[in-house]
């Protein structure tokens, strides 16, 4: 069974349905109990990092996502979802994300010609062999939605990268966390693939 968190956020049932066409039984919960004794968990999401982190400490789920990181259960962040798994981001000064992994979340730099949210197909660039990319072509085309994005401290566990106005740390993977900025609920052929080889984890 596969637990996608619910915090509120925007979005969970698309990453829902997509699951669901994979054949994936699967429970949208906040329950820690189903949250821990599941497969796979994902934390989707569209919002603003101060209030995701707000929900996150209201319904206990803070502790329960760090238990779910150290039981080793494969676990996948998505768009707010990656940002949340982070320290701190530039949308929501002083807030502390979940700190499960080292870096900070920037927002993207205004650049002549280019529109502030990033809303759009960009090409992924690919790094660190990512398990979640396997057998995929050569710079697939995902689907982005965000105006902040990931500076990882550590660019080993960085596993694609996109440009718009900068370079933007678009997944990354460290032992069994696993996190894209892109959707890939969102993303056509290329994203169900990528869901695909999470499930197969």
């Amino acid at each position: 069974m596969i637990a996608i968190i619910d915090y509120d956020a925007g979005n969970i049932k698309s990453v829902e349905k997509a699951m669901q066409l994979l054949g994936q039984d699967v429970t949208i919960t906040r329950d820690r109990e189903t949250i821990l004794n599941a497969d796979k968990v994902i934390l989707p999401g569209v919002g603003a990092f101060g209030d995701a982190m707000e929900k996150i400490h209201q319904y206990g789920l803070y502790e329960v996502i760090h238990e779910v990181v150290r039981n080793r259960t494969p676990f996948l962040g998505i768009c707010l979802g990656l940002q949340l798994l982070f320290e701190r981001s530039d949308e929501t000064p002083g807030v502390e994300g979940l700190g499960i992994l080292k870096g900070e979340i920037l927002r993207i730099p205004d650049q002549e010609g280019l529109k502030i949210p990033h809303m759009g197909w960009n090409s992924l660039e690919f790094h660190n062999q990512g398990r979640l990319f396997r057998g995929l072509p050569k710079d697939p085309y995902v689907y982005f939605v965000h105006s902040y994005y990931l500076k990882a401290e550590d660019e080993s566990i960085v596993t694609a990268t996109t440009q718009y106005s900068t370079n933007i740390h678009a997944s990354v993977e460290q032992d069994n966390v696993f996190a894209c900025q892109f959707h890939p609920e969102k993303s056509s052929d290329v994203g169900i693939q990528i869901l695909k080889n999470f499930v197969e984890l």
